[in-house]
Parts: C-alpha cells; sequence; structure tokens
C-alpha cells in the first residue's frame, strides 16, 4: 500500500474523433462533445472532451491501482469512483499520463459471494503542461466467483424481452434529457435559482445490450492494439485471477505476434461482459456492463444538467449492482443543500440514485456541482 504502480500513458494526443467516440459510447449527446460547429459557439470555442472523459486514457478503467497483490482464485467488479475535479478541461491535442497509487483494502463478508476484499486506488491525470486535471479513488471488489456462483444472487438468466411499444416510450423519456440539453444551451443553470428539494430531469440509458457494452468497450483507448504504452508490471496470473480468466490481456509482448490473444473482449478477465458463458463463469447471470462506464454515465448526468458554465467538483459513486443485458438504467437525483467553499465557488449537493425496471439500485452517488452567481 501506498506504492506507486507504473503510471498510464498515452501514445499519441486525444483528437476530436477519440472524444466523439467517447461521447457516442456513454450515450451522452451533448453537442459540446461532438459537433465541432456548435462547440465554436461555446465559452471554450471548440470542441472539448465531457468530465468523465479521463479515464478513457487509462489501462484498466482506473482500477489498476486498487488490484495489487495475490488473491489465489480471484476476479474484479469495480465497487465505486470517488472524484475530485480541478478546473482544468481536456482539449483534442491534448497528451495525458496517469500516477497511480494503491491506497488500502479491507476484507468483508458480503451476500454476494461471502468474504470479500474492497481495495482502493488513487489515479491523479495530468495533462502535457503537468496540470492536475483530476483525481479518481477507485474501488475494485475482488472475490471468489466459486462462491459467487454457488450464491446464486445474481438474479436471471435470461434478458427481459422488451415491447415495441415500449421501446417507444423509453426513446421519448430518453429525449426528454436529451431536450434539456438542447433548451440549456450555451445558457448558464444559475445557482440563484436552484432550491433544495429540486429534482433533476431522469436520465435513461438503455435497454443495454452486448452490442452496446462493446461499443463502450471499444472507446477506451487501451483497448485498440497497441492504443496506449502497455505495462509491463501486469500479471493477471500473479494477480490470483482464475485460470480461464488470467488470459494475456494487454500483454505488451504478445500483442505485436497475434494481437487478438491479447485483445480483453475475447479472451482474459474482461470477456465475461460480452460472453454470457464466461459472464456465468464469474457469478454473474449474464453479459454485464463496465463499472467504469457506469462511473461516466453518473458524471455525464451532473455535468449534463450543470451547462457549460458550471461543471463538478466532488462527486462520489458506489455501484451497487451491476447493469445487465436487457436492463435499462434510470437516473435520478435530488437537490440537498447549497453552499459556498473556500475557493468561493457556489456549489449545488446532490443526491443520486440509479436503479433499473424493476427498482434494483445499480448506484448511488453524493456530489458538488459548481454553478454560476448571477
Amino acid at each position: 500500500m501506498g506504492v506507486p504502480i507504473q503510471p498510464a500513458r498515452m501514445r499519441e494526443p486525444f483528437s476530436g474523433n477519440d472524444i466523439r467516440r467517447w461521447a457516442q459510447a456513454m450515450h451522452y449527446p451533448n453537442r459540446l462533445h461532438y459537433d465541432s460547429d456548435y462547440a465554436a459557439g461555446s465559452r471554450f470555442g471548440g470542441l472539448l472532451a465531457p468530465q468523465s472523459f479521463c479515464v478513457a486514457m487509462d489501462d484498466a478503467h482506473g482500477t489498476g491501482p486498487s488490484c495489487v497483490g495475490l488473491i489465489p482464485n480471484s476476479h474484479l467488479i469495480f465497487g465505486g469512483d470517488e472524484w475530485w475535479f480541478y478546473g482544468q478541461k481536456v482539449f483534442p491535442g491534448d497528451m495525458l499520463h496517469n500516477h497511480r497509487v494503491a491506497l488500502d483494502y479491507a476484507v468483508k463478508e458480503t451476500k454476494f459471494a461471502g468474504p470479500t476484499c474492497f481495495q482502493r486506488g488513487d489515479n491523479y491525470y495530468y495533462n502535457q503542461d503537468g496540470d492536475l486535471i483530476a483525481k479518481q479513488r477507485s474501488t475494485a471488489i475482488r472475490y471468489n466467483p466459486d462462491a459467487a456462483r454457488e450464491m446464486g444472487s445474481m438474479g436471471p438468466s435470461e434478458d427481459p424481452e422488451w415491447s415495441d411499444e415500449q421501446i417507444v416510450d423509453l426513446e421519448n423519456k430518453k429525449y426528454d434529457w436529451i431536450k434539456m440539453l438542447h433548451d440549456l444551451g450555451h445558457g448558464k443553470r444559475w445557482w440563484d435559482d436552484i432550491n433544495v428539494g429540486d429534482v433533476l430531469p431522469t436520465r435513461i440509458i438503455g435497454p443495454h445490450s452486448i452490442a452496446s457494452f462493446t461499443t463502450e468497450w471499444r472507446s477506451y483507448l487501451f483497448t485498440l492494439w497497441c492504443g496506449v504504452k502497455r505495462r509491463t508490471d501486469l500479471d493477471m496470473e500473479a494477480l490470483g485471477f482464475t485460470d480461464e480468466m488470467a488470459g494475456k490481456e494487454q500483454d505488451p509482448v504478445l500483442e505485436l505476434d497475434n494481437p487478438e490473444q491479447t485483445d480483453g473482449a475475447y479472451i482474459g478477465p474482461s470477456r465475461g461482459h460480452l460472453f454470457p458463458r464466461w459472464a456465468r463463469h464469474v457469478g454473474m447471470p449474464r453479459a454485464y456492463g463496465y463499472g467504469a462506464s457506469m462511473g461516466a454515465w453518473i458524471l455525464d448526468y451532473f455535468s449534463g444538467w450543470a451547462g457549460e458554465w458550471g461543471e463538478i467538483v466532488h462527486s462520489n459513486c458506489s455501484y451497487r449492482a451491476p447493469s445487465l443485458a436487457g436492463d435499462i438504467s434510470i437516473m435520478d437525483a435530488t437537490v440537498t443543500e447549497k453552499s459556498i467553499n473556500e475557493e468561493g465557488q457556489h456549489l449545488v449537493h446532490v443526491d443520486f440514485k440509479m436503479v433499473n425496471q424493476d427498482g434494483v439500485v445499480s448506484a448511488t452517488a453524493k456530489a458538488e456541482i459548481c454553478l454560476p452567481k448571477k
């Protein structure tokens, strides 16, 4: 604990299409992040990345420093992310690196898999000028998949079915949130106009599918062949991952010889997300989404509401259950407090919850969002 691991480093600067790919994969239709003409009329004068984007450059979704040490016969899922943002934005042409330090761990008894290790690690994202953009404190949940299968707590293995009428209704509800983005446009959401008890507009994503999970996966730079500078200290077997899931994901030597053997979409611990057989192998009932993507949905929900003149200052998210194929994710939040911090920022405090169509809670969060003052 407290020892840095190898930093995550990019090969080439971000392009506008890297940002567009991320916004599309995260289902975030904020025109600041994909429409150059619209972005040119913003306060920034051009395309910029969402606040959720830093994690796209990392070779482990930000969970690298929260997965160190040998735990035999184990698998890993994301448990949560806490973010601090420092006002620096990410633009096309930027180069990021991530300084990563293991923080702490605790073993707890869970209904999901019995004895479970909760590990935390810190990520410090810097740009090419050395400016600190964000700090991410990631939580990894490391568990015995045999125990998870035996306890059978993850639900049915078949995707829920949605009628054509239900899909149309969902699309209309999803557009209500998109229209909120359009209505605010380049305008300001004033701190003065917000009251305790106000409810943020509902955001819906889904139904999730193997296709949508794959789209999300491919928006992370490390999922591309030679997309990032690979770590040389990453050894899935040394971490204790089960034999069938250890693989050679992200192996820098094998990538140059037979890159398909290093692609986490097909081989290694990440394939449980996209293949129901391997999802069940690690204790999940069917294909399931990425914790890092879930975290991005939450950050985008906050920042989309804040608008281009606002920003997230701090967010603390806990992931309670995976987003499974066939499910939808419904996001809501309520204003609980207004304050002014020591830096003079005018903050709105919100409580957040994300549930599926059956009301099962998949994530909760608390955040402080800075808004402009009249």
